[in-house]
C-alpha cells in the first residue's frame, strides 16, 4: 500500500464518521437508520411539542385528572371556605353601613342638642 492509498483510506473514513456525526447531531431520541429523514422529523416534532408544553405550562389530561383526584378534597374544602368568607364579608359590610348610618344619626342629634 502506498502513502497516497493509505491518505485516502484515511480521508475517507473521516468524510464518513463526519456524516455520522453530522446525522446524529442534535438527536435525543431514536433514529431509524431504515427511514431516517422521517424519524428526524418526528424527533424534531416530539422536541418541539415538549418545548411548547413547557413554556406555555400546559398539562397533560392525565396529570391533570390525577391531580384533581388527590387534591379534590381539599380544593372543595378551600372553595367552601372561600365562599364563607364571601358571605362574611356581605355581612360584614351591610353591618357596616349600619353602624355608618347610626353613626351619622347620633352626630345629628348630638349637633343638634348643641
Amino acid at each position: 500500500m502506498t502513502l497516497i492509498e493509505i491518505l485516502l483510506i484515511i480521508l475517507i473514513v473521516l468524510v464518513i464518521l463526519f456524516m455520522l456525526f453530522w446525522f446524529f447531531q442534535g438527536t435525543t431520541g431514536r433514529i431509524s437508520l431504515r427511514r431516517p429523514v422521517e424519524s428526524r422529523v418526528d424527533e424534531y416534532l416530539d422536541r418541539r411539542f415538549a418545548r411548547l408544553v413547557e413554556d406555555y405550562e400546559v398539562v397533560r389530561r392525565p396529570k391533570l385528572n390525577r391531580f384533581r383526584e388527590e387534591r379534590d378534597l381539599a380544593l372543595d374544602a378551600d372553595a367552601r371556605k372561600i365562599a364563607e368568607l364571601k358571605q362574611f364579608e356581605n355581612d360584614f359590610s351591610q353591618n357596616l353601613s349600619d353602624l355608618e348610618a347610626r353613626l351619622d344619626e347620633l352626630e345629628k342629634s348630638f349637633d343638634s342638642k348643641k
